[in-house]
């Protein structure tokens, strides 16, 4: 797969774009592969994506570390079930070294725009700084938690205390002692409330809805289990593979919306709910309305305590204003503040591209997607060949790992670029009714989830619609990816002309799709 010198110096054959576990990934997957002849992009310092910008207290990841991990590389260093952030971040960077990533990758590099040569069959891209790069392939791996979400109150110019966002923490901000208000009770909230609330001096938690949780079953990781994982690495993979699967067995009675599903997991929240808050008034503010993974389930052992505590005020009022002193609720009582955190989460584009992006005949991205955004297999879109997205429209995690998707992913794009290479194809675009055939599948499974059960999530898109999260099991769309398919692309050959799919090629890309799984 590698490619000649002089292509080297000039053209990239792949750019990535985003250095965070999917960019990350599929780099190191090329080296694996033999390919050289590609860099990464990254807007920040260094690799990690969320996990090296999101440093508020508490973080963390609702997935056990076994399976938010890469499958090629378990790690026996974990000190708990469930991985702190800054050990996820330490974790990427230690694969970015022990794979020799590190120089492949240019940092503080933003990209701002892409075209597509259609003569030459390059993509020209853009940085910020005016530079332009080009290569025959780009896989965009943008996270979708990577612009906070800032939520807009009358009067927030007016405190004179000091803000912070939870995707953009101020480490000079004080805590101790103060009086802190917490808007926002989502996966965010529940990990910062918890990590701050014997700092402050009082802490009120401004909630808009009740959120189903779930008691968080994480333990310590003591030295002799280390010692036995790093002697033993099938033990890991063992243990990852009993997690995945139990993530699948369960996955229908968090994806599926009809009552035989939700009836068990409901009971269950409930009976948490129940058993950890005695007062009846307070359990009654913190009980939903909607069905159980209607909106993310939360993971959580301390949040419940936290809003038991003295110093502690849940606060259901809707917030009319924010004050000089503080915020004022719909009541009109006005709370005063020394700090607001804002734990508003992110903006998940459900619309536009993660890139600007002009495809065949000028074609924008932008504009194909200003509806909400659509891919084949969540990978490719008609008319923008050679470009490819890592867990792009309808492939993020309803039930399980990120990771899971992202590895099935890049094997599939990199049998796509091995095709493109062996054939000397100038262009691979999925054809346009493949597309719009499984995109038709997506939104007539989506009817089935409890996504579309009628409450508001990030997962919905502004016209309702879930273009987000997957509806069906992650095995189901390992197999589904498993082979890249040449018959549902067009094939351009150097010359322009369009060439059809060879028995060979099916041969090879069943064949590397085997050796991948």
């Amino acid at each position: 797969m590698a490619s000649s010198k002089k292509e080297a110096q000039n053209i990239l054959e792949v750019a990535i774009v985003g250095a965070g576990v999917s960019g990350l990934g599929m780099g190191i997957q090329l080296l694996k592969a033999g390919e050289t002849n590609f860099k990464i992009f990254d807007k920040g310092h260094d690799v990690g994506g969320t996990w090296r910008d999101n440093t508020y207290p508490g973080c963390g990841c609702d997935v056990k570390s076994s399976l938010y991990s890469y499958s090629f590389e378990p790690w026996a260093e974990w000190s708990n079930s469930y991985a702190k952030q800054g050990e996820i971040y330490k974790y990427l960077r230690h694969c970015a070294t022990k794979y020799g990533v590190y120089p492949y990758i240019q940092f503080n590099t933003s990209i701002t725009g892409s075209a597509f040569d259609e003569q030459a069959g390059l993509w020209n891209i853009t940085t910020a700084d005016g530079k332009t790069i080009q290569a025959r392939n780009v896989v965009t791996a943008v996270g979708p938690f990577s612009a906070p979400k800032v939520a807009e109150f009358k009067g927030a110019e007016k405190f004179k205390g000091k803000t912070v966002h939870t995707a953009a923490w101020d480490h000079s901000v004080e805590l101790e002692g103060k009086r802190v208000g917490l808007i926002g009770t989502g996966a965010t909230a529940v990990q910062v409330g918890p990590a701050i609330a014997d700092k402050v001096k009082n802490l009120v938690v401004f909630q808009r809805t009740a959120n189903w949780i779930m008691p968080r079953p994480d333990r310590n990781i003591e030295e002799a289990e280390k010692a036995l994982n790093r002697k033993t690495p099938l033990n890991m993979k063992m243990n990852r593979l009993g997690v995945y699967w139990f993530n699948e067995l369960t996955a229908p009675f968090l994806i599926l919306k009809y009552d035989m599903f939700k009836a068990q997991p409901e009971k269950m929240a409930s009976s948490y709910l129940a058993r950890k808050v005695k007062d009846p008034e307070l359990r009654k503010k913190l009980t939903p309305t909607f069905k159980f993974g209607c909106k993310r389930v939360l993971v959580s052992s301390d949040w419940y305590p936290t809003m038991q505590k003295e110093h502690v005020h849940l606060e259901t009022n809707a917030i009319d204003c924010i004050t000089e002193k503080g915020i004022r609720t719909a009541d009109g009582v006005e709370h005063e503040l020394d700090v607001i955190i804002y734990a508003t989460g992110y903006e998940v584009r459900h619309t536009g591209s993660p890139i600007d992006a002009k495809g065949i005949g000028g074609a924008s991205l932008n504009d194909k997607w200003k509806d909400g955004s659509e891919a084949y297999q969540g990978i490719s879109t008609a008319g923008f060949p050679n470009l490819y997205f890592l867990v792009g429209p309808f492939t993020g995690p309803g039930h399980t790992s990120v990771i899971a998707y992202a590895e099935a992913q890049i094997g599939y794009v990199i049998q796509a670029i091995k095709l493109r290479q062996k054939r000397k194809l100038k262009a691979i675009s999925v054809k346009p009714e493949v597309e719009q055939k499984f995109v038709n599948t997506m939104d007539f499974r989506s009817e089935h989830t409890v996504w579309k059960s009628g409450c508001a999530s990030w997962y919905l898109s502004p016209n309702g619609r879930n273009n987000t999260l997957y509806p069906g099991l992650n095995a189901e769309y390992r197999m589904r990816i498993a082979r890249f398919n040449p018959a549902e692309y067009v094939l351009t050959a150097s010359n322009g002309k369009t060439v059809k799919p060879k028995v060979t090629d099916h041969i090879s890309t069943g064949l590397m799709a085997i050796k991948a799984a």
